[in-house]
């Protein structure tokens, strides 16, 4: 949807990496069909960034008897590298305008985020932008609603990746703070965050009926009840040299 985005605001060219290849044809064709039933929604949401035409386009693609994911791909100019490594992407130094990335980053351990940050300073233009958003929040509360979007906190990382110390559910636990230091340890300067804090899970902290793993306890509740956030930077003139 990301890259569709994009696309619909004008973008000449879209590439998007994934690790593996979970692009699902299916689950695409849902998705069309979500925003042609709700066309007049997504112009109001698009506003004047629409590009009109482009969007006409995709009603009339999503129409067609017959779907075939690559036709999307090819009119919307979007370019899909799986198996693909982000560290390595092989695109042209000062390719790209925008580095970005949504509910992404917080399944990528810290030292492979640091390389894709640098890879990202070599493609991306002086100008450009790096634009992400990270969901801090524990997954498994996404469809468990007993436990809290910080429960996973209470855990130490041993008996963390016994539960989720895999690819389908792999999360790093990284806090705002980390990402604020890992951001401008890749030599950017953050020019914005937007980081929300959960009121039931600062007050679990506060009223103290959760208590948080040594490896937090240094951390604000404030920041420990932080479940997610847009961060938005430019790199360093020190990184553009």
């Amino acid at each position: 949807m990301t890259p569709l985005a994009y696309w619909l605001m004008g973008a000449k060219r879209v590439v998007t990496i994934d690790l593996n290849p979970y692009m699902k044809e299916e689950l695409t064709k849902e998705c069309l069909q979500y925003i042609a039933s709700h066309a007049q929604e997504m112009q109001v949401l698009f506003g004047p960034r629409l590009n009109r035409n482009r969007f006409e386009a995709l009603l009339d693609l999503q129409r067609q008897d017959v779907f075939e994911l690559q036709h999307l791909l090819d009119l919307c100019q979007i370019v899909y590298i799986a198996p693909g490594d982000a560290t390595r992407t092989g695109l042209d130094a000062g390719a790209i305008d925008f580095h970005t990335s949504f509910n992404v980053f917080e399944h990528i351990p810290r030292d492979v985020l640091f390389a894709i940050l640098l890879e990202g300073n070599r493609i991306i233009s002086n100008t450009g932008l790096f634009v992400h958003r990270v969901d801090y929040s524990d997954h498994f509360s996404h469809s468990d609603m007993r436990i809290s979007p910080i429960n996973f906190l209470q855990y130490s990382d041993a008996q963390w990746d016994r539960y989720a110390g895999n690819r389908y559910m792999y999360m790093n636990r990284l806090r705002h703070d980390d990402f604020l230091a890992l951001f401008k340890s890749a030599r950017h300067s953050i020019l914005a965050a937007e980081p929300t804090i959960d009121e039931p899970s600062l007050q679990l902290l506060r009223n103290g009926r959760m208590a948080v793993d040594a490896r937090f306890g240094g951390k604000t509740d404030e920041v420990l009840a932080t479940t997610e956030s847009w961060i938005v930077c430019a790199k360093s003139e020190k990184a553009a040299a």
